[in-house]
């Protein structure tokens, strides 16, 4: 089997789906075919109803038709018209695109490659989720189990053997580009055990530039009184500090959010944004989250607090963090 070797078939399941390829892609080699969700094990052991993200405006799996034209439903898409995909029994859409990457972080043994150093793993992920449109970005929240959410982790740990790929960043405005947004709205999904201060494991995030050039971000719970109360009290603002190490583990990193006290001098915060306080703790005990590119308006962390205390020991406040842009969010209601 091609795939055995790292190969690409020479056919594919959509040939004439393929976009041309991005600098990305030219550069790397497709480590297994795609499966389908008929074949798939893996893709089929996922609930089907996702997971309930309505709280934060996203509606996974949304319709069951495949188009309507003058009132009537057509079994017909032009390719041109929107990405490959595939219909559940349900009715619902499987978009093929996001089942490479999910078979991608936990291959069937099959389809691993039998030499590991023939492709760049972040290299992959990166091409593939630079695949997917914008607007269907934040399905990987529910699509991605915990258990993916860590492994995304560990194969962006390898973009830094890739010079080039080493400099990509998820974000315009966190890399500094001419011309990004002055701010940034993010939806975010923990691995491991909830955040603290009752918070469920989806949160929202925001990142924003002040008029002194720096950058800053924000942590907002989400839509229970509970979490509403804490987001207005403690509004868990943090820095961006340029950092190429975990400081508890010595892997690498693109950059950190530094918690702090809290007490932050933001003189410009966003419109409807509440003025910086003290953290609550732990957030106010050395609490850093550092940051890995995955691809582009997609990013994963690590939250960790080091404690203040010379002999304390550093504890990870939760699993790994994933971080989905939302590009078409207008802010007044993530707030």
């Amino acid at each position: 089997m091609q795939a055995l070797i790292g190969g690409r078939p020479s056919g594919g399941l959509f040939p004439s789906f393929h976009h041309p390829p991005s600098p990305v892609a030219a550069s790397i080699t497709v480590p297994f075919c795609r499966l389908t969700i008929q074949k798939s094990s893996l893709l089929l052991s996922f609930p089907t109803s996702g997971l309930d993200l309505s709280a934060f405006g996203l509606n996974p799996f949304s319709g069951g038709a495949i188009k309507a034209i003058n009132g009537s439903v057509s079994a017909y898409v032009s390719p041109w018209d929107e990405e490959p995909y595939e219909i559940l029994p349900n009715g619902k859409k499987a978009y093929l695109d996001e089942q490479d990457i999910v078979t991608f972080l936990d291959p069937p043994k099959e389809l691993i490659p039998l030499d590991p150093a023939s492709y760049n793993p972040a290299a992959y992920l990166w091409k593939k989720i630079e695949d997917i449109p914008e607007q269907r970005r934040h399905r990987l929240l529910y699509l991605l189990n915990p258990w993916f959410i860590s492994r995304a982790w560990e194969i962006a740990g390898t973009r830094y053997e890739d010079a080039k790929l080493a400099k990509k960043s998820s974000s315009n405005l966190l890399s500094g580009e001419p011309g990004a947004k002055a701010l940034e709205y993010y939806y975010c999904r923990t691995s491991g055990g909830s955040f603290p201060i009752s918070w469920t494991n989806f949160l929202k995030m925001a990142i924003f530039c002040s008029n002194k050039g720096q950058i800053y971000g924000r942590f907002i719970a989400g839509e229970t009184m509970l979490a509403q109360f804490a987001s207005s009290f403690y509004p868990l603002y943090f820095a961006v500090k340029p950092h190429k190490e975990v400081m508890s583990t010595e892997q690498p990193c693109d950059l950190a959010y530094e918690f702090g006290d809290g007490l932050l001098d933001i003189q410009d915060c966003p419109e409807g944004f509440p003025k910086p306080s003290k953290h609550p703790h732990p957030f106010d005990d050395e609490v850093w989250v550092y940051i890995r590119h995955i691809g582009p308006g997609v990013s994963v962390g690590q939250a960790w607090q080091e404690g203040k205390m010379l002999q304390q020991v550093p504890r990870k406040l939760c699993g790994e963090i994933l971080m989905v842009r939302d590009y078409f969010a207008t802010g007044p209601d993530l707030h």
